[in-house]
């Protein structure tokens, strides 16, 4: 059976009254936009062979809108996942870094790593800086070059030291096992599909390294015309597990 903690943490960490007020389906992005104005975006996962659990998203309150991430319509829990982004991924993040990049820090000579999504010329990621690893297994969906299948996973991870994973793989519900299946291995979630939700942590996650949206306006025109990164309309947030803050819970959004 799935385990939902990453889910169940993401939702339940949603204090807001927000509404979603805009979809934009992108060639690589969906994106979302909230009524504070806030947007948040999400991997364009294609797969509609199940109903959606709603017509549309618009029009609901975040939190009913954010249990789509469940769904197994892909292309609604894109729409899910980016308006949870929205919500967590702001430009008043505290874990704003400008320069971050995923690797940073991370000493790969003669670890093995694993990379779940083909991310090299990706997330900072280049072939020079995993060169210093004794081992580089690149599982991927899609079939490219140099990638294993990413049912591969079942082998090579549990072997693993270091582990790198795309955040659409929250989407697509194989994030869950990727995690326990890297549970030995410091494990680096990146990506613009990833949440900047210090809870997370708590789940064996070292490192969220992920985008916020700053320039909401063009970046929505630019993802619909060609695919295409959303980095020049948006920062790093760069995340290390550590001690978490107490919550506000009284604070709520909108």
């Amino acid at each position: 059976m799935i385990s939902t903690d990453y889910y169940d943490i993401l939702l339940q960490g949603l204090n807001s009254r927000c509404t979603v007020t805009r979809l934009v389906h992108g060639v690589s992005w969906t994106a979302a936009v909230l009524s504070d104005g806030s947007c948040g975006v999400a991997m364009h996962t294609t797969g509609e062979t199940v109903p959606r659990m709603y017509d549309t998203l618009i029009g609901l309150p975040l939190k009913e809108a954010a249990g789509a991430v469940l769904s197994w319509n892909m292309e609604e829990a894109s729409e899910a996942l980016a308006a949870v982004n929205a919500f967590y991924n702001r430009p008043d993040c505290a874990f704003l870094r400008p320069e971050a990049k995923t690797l940073d820090g991370v000493d790969l000579a003669g670890k093995r790593v694993g990379m779940i999504g083909h991310m090299i010329g990706h997330s900072n990621i280049t072939a020079e800086l995993l060169a210093p690893a004794e081992k580089l297994w690149i599982m991927d969906r899609e079939e490219k070059p140099g990638a294993y299948p990413d049912s591969a996973a079942e082998f090579f991870l549990p072997g693993c030291d270091v582990v790198i994973i795309t955040g659409s793989a929250a989407i697509n519900k194989t994030l869950p096992r990727l995690l326990e299946l890297s549970r030995e291995a410091q494990v680096i979630l990146t990506g613009p599909s990833v949440s900047c939700c210090p809870a997370l942590t708590e789940l064996g996650i070292d490192r969220l390294n992920g985008r916020v949206i700053t320039r909401p306006e063009p970046m929505l025109q630019a993802i619909v015309e060609k695919r295409r990164s959303v980095n020049p309309w948006s920062e790093t947030f760069q995340l290390d597990r550590r001690p978490l803050p107490a919550q506000d819970t009284e604070t709520e959004r909108c």
